[in-house]
């Protein structure tokens, strides 16, 4: 896996103070229903505490922060 499928994301804890801050690598993944015509798709980074989501098109754009369980119910209800 490439550096460049990967974001990292900083820790809520960290302060501008210049503390110890932890950063994590994630991976991104593509929806299934993503093809090559540009139709809407998400990515989404799973970590054990959190679910991140993007828009494909614009993965330097913001990112959505979902907690496991609010992501589940989001999923059951699709």
């Amino acid at each position: 896996m490439s550096i460049g499928a990967q974001k990292w994301f900083k820790s809520s804890y960290s302060g501008s103070d210049g503390g110890e801050c932890l950063e994590m690598a994630c991976t991104w993944r593509k929806s299934s229903y993503s093809g090559s015509d540009g139709g809407q798709c998400v990515e989404v980074a799973a970590h054990p505490s959190a679910i991140h989501i993007r828009d494909s098109k614009d993965p330097e754009g913001p990112t959505l922060t979902l907690n496991p369980a609010a992501w589940q119910g989001f999923v059951a209800e699709l």
